[in-house]
């Protein structure tokens, strides 16, 4: 997709999302951390659904630690993978009160270090949290990346390296939440919205719709 293209692509998107931010719920970063890695593989709906509970029980990293995995396990138990996640979340706290002061911590390679905690949750953070110009690449920004020709790839990282090669500057730090919005409720994986997609001209899928 030429560049002109893409600016076109990202502006139109902009203006018809103007609150470009996470459907998590969260406070602090520490929520936001513990949010999105139960995120995976289930929706944002079901993880809100569960942690106003599991915050308000343990509200920091050393309560969250304290409690262990089968009382973390006990409010998370609707989400897909929840044992893993329980274990994977009060390692993660005990990691955080041990080797960061129980802060998140704002590098990459600290936050894969983390257990539960991969590429594309670190890019999450780094983004949403503190503002870094970083994309993680999820199914719906996968799927929009290679249907629209905005950035195509074979697997994630290929799709999250082209995608940061092809996002202007500008658009760097709210491509994630554009992207991932408009993949949620517009450009879905059955059936697109063509109808009511605002980047249909700019979009170069051969079977696209055009009103």
């Amino acid at each position: 997709m030429k560049t002109i293209k893409i600016e076109r692509f990202f502006r139109k998107l902009n203006d018809s999302i103007p609150k470009a931010e996470t459907e998590l719920c969260y406070r602090n970063t520490f929520e936001l951390l513990i949010a999105v890695i139960l995120s995976a593989q289930a929706t944002d709906i079901s993880v809100n659904k569960v942690t106003p509970e599991l915050f308000a029980a343990f509200p920091t990293p050393e309560e969250m630690h304290e409690a262990g995995s089968e009382k973390v396990l006990s409010y998370i138990r609707s989400i897909g993978l929840a044992p893993t996640k329980s274990k994977n979340i009060v390692r993660t706290c005990a990691q955080l009160v041990e080797n960061h002061a129980a802060q998140v911590p704002q590098n990459r390679e600290q936050l894969e270090a983390l257990a539960g905690v991969g590429r594309k949750t670190a890019n999450v953070i780094l983004n949403t949290a503190f503002g870094h110009p970083v994309i993680a690449v999820d199914t719906h920004i996968f799927r929009i990346s290679n249907r629209t020709g905005l950035a195509p790839g074979n697997t994630v990282l290929q799709v999250e390296e082209n995608l940061m090669k092809a996002v202007p500057e500008k658009w760097k730090k709210d491509a994630h939440h554009l992207l991932i919005l408009h993949g949620r409720y517009v450009c879905k994986s059955r059936k697109p919205d063509c109808e009511h997609c605002v980047i249909v001209q700019e979009c170069e899928h051969p079977d696209k719709t055009v009103p």
